[in-house]
């Protein structure tokens, strides 16, 4: 948004302390118990691993950076820095940590990818589906179209 000049450089420092904090209460949970957080992190790299193999990691990357430039779509708390390829996948995904965001499926073909997310509240069946349509723009860049989104209960 600071990028796009949607916003100051005073509302990018308070909503990055925001963040900031969130992350040390998530590093503070870890500290408290190691065992989930080891099994959380052992399913996100997996989880990537294996769509990294399955479609690659450049296209996997890509379609994060999409779904980070929608507005009003929860999981973008996680998801803002996706374009850094020094971030590694798994970081963004997220398996049994409030709030998840899974990647259910993802199949390309020509210049359409379609993609099933689940996000939201762990419990199983308490999710949110949806299915998203990415299309390749003029500059050959993937984005959602808002009437290609399709939410559903998991």
């Amino acid at each position: 948004m600071f990028e796009r000049g949607e916003i100051e450089r005073d509302e990018l420092q308070a909503l990055m302390a925001a963040h900031a904090r969130e992350l040390i209460a998530e590093m503070e949970e870890d500290y408290q118990n190691p065992a989930a957080a080891w099994i959380e992190s052992l399913l996100a790299r997996q989880s990537a691993a294996r769509l990294a193999r399955r479609h690659g990691g450049s296209l996997v990357r890509e379609v994060l950076v999409a779904l980070s430039e929608l507005p009003d779509f929860p999981p973008v708390r996680h998801l803002w820095n996706a374009a850094h390829p020094d971030v590694p996948l798994h970081c963004f995904l997220r398996m049994r940590r409030e709030s998840v965001f899974r990647i259910l499926q993802l199949g390309q073909r020509a210049d359409v990818v379609e993609l099933l997310i689940e996000h939201g509240d762990a419990r199983r069946g308490r999710g949110t589906r949806q299915t998203f349509i990415l299309r390749r723009d003029e500059r050959w860049r993937l984005r959602v179209m808002p009437q290609d989104v399709t939410v559903s209960r998991a």
